[in-house]
């Protein structure tokens, strides 16, 4: 590697860095600390690679073909630096639970033609929706906005199995507000998807956690619902404890402790095949379980509740 050009790269890194961190809202230091690496890691990649190859040497072309290439080349490497940075960083605010930072990230790049890009703004949106000071009708509009978005995703990529997920998740919440003949009606295209997910990525445990959502919601399923069921199908979808404590422990099994309420599921579903020495288990660990979230907080207290009501 030539000196001269690994410094001209350092310099694209370092201008592209500052950039970022002078950019309006980014005054956390953390991320602001992310993106510095993240920035000089990708560029420095990128001349490792080849996909920099125009900095270090060029065939013998015409004046006229050298600048074009020379633009295409950059141009590339300039996209695929954007892409991945904003997929990192928006996964990396996901992960700190910053909720509303993420979506307005994500929101300045709502016309992104991407799967990848575009299942994460539904997760976003969605979670934008179950913030406790959104209003009844911002949440009805935001359920329906991140159900759009998981449908395009989708439609870019039929192989891309967050998509499926986020797809099945989110016309599920749509159910919430077309009654409970199109939430059923929808039932067995939620199933669907959610399996196909886990085809694509057997590894994903959050697809097996909704799974197991699914069958433990069927298993208890009110008779009155069951009616209904029985009406919209030939043969309404039906399911045990003990299938929905299947997939629970699969997805712990695949990643111990990585969701507040599957540890509760796992408790409360074996509260329900009367096995309390193994609820009082799942549920103590759910209580235990670090709060990052508001959704945690709330495990936190069902698990507690739980627990004493067990004595």
């Amino acid at each position: 590697m030539e000196s001269g050009a690994f410094v001209t790269m350092a310099g694209a890194a370092f201008t592209l860095c500052r950039a970022v961190l002078s950019a309006p809202g980014s005054k956390n230091i953390r991320l602001r600390q992310f993106c510095y690496w993240t920035a000089v890691r990708r560029t420095t990649n990128a001349f490792k690679s080849g996909r920099a190859a125009i900095l270090i040497g060029i065939p013998t072309l015409s004046l006229l073909g050298h600048e074009v290439y020379q633009r295409v080349q950059r141009s590339s490497v300039v996209l695929a630096l954007e892409r991945e940075e904003l997929l990192e960083q928006a996964d990396y605010l996901y992960s700190s639970a910053e909720t509303e930072k993420l979506y307005q990230l994500l929101l300045q790049h709502k016309d992104r033609d991407d799967a990848e890009f575009l299942w994460r703004l539904a997760r976003a949106t969605r979670d934008m929706s179950r913030r406790p000071d959104t209003t009844a009708d911002k949440k009805k509009q935001l359920v329906y906005e991140s159900n759009e978005c998981a449908k395009k995703a989708l439609e870019k990529d039929e192989k891309c199995f967050a998509a499926h997920k986020w797809f099945a998740i989110c016309l599920s919440d749509i159910g919430d507000y077309e009654g409970i003949k199109v939430k059923l009606g929808n039932s067995y295209i939620i199933r669907d998807h959610l399996q196909r997910a886990i085809e694509l990525n057997p590894k994903d445990a959050t697809s097996m956690h909704i799974l197991g959502i699914w069958c433990f919601s069927f298993a208890e399923l009110p008779w009155y619902q069951r009616k209904v069921a029985a009406v919209i199908f030939a043969s309404p979808p039906e399911s045990s404890y003990e299938e929905a404590l299947d997939y629970f422990l699969k997805a712990e099994a695949v990643d111990p402790n990585f969701y507040s309420k599957n540890l509760l599921m796992l408790g409360t579903t074996y509260l329900r095949m009367n096995d309390k020495e193994k609820a009082k288990m799942w549920l103590t660990k759910a209580k235990d379980y670090r709060p990052l979230t508001l959704e945690d907080q709330e495990v936190h207290k069902e698990a507690m509740a739980m627990l004493k009501s067990l004595g």
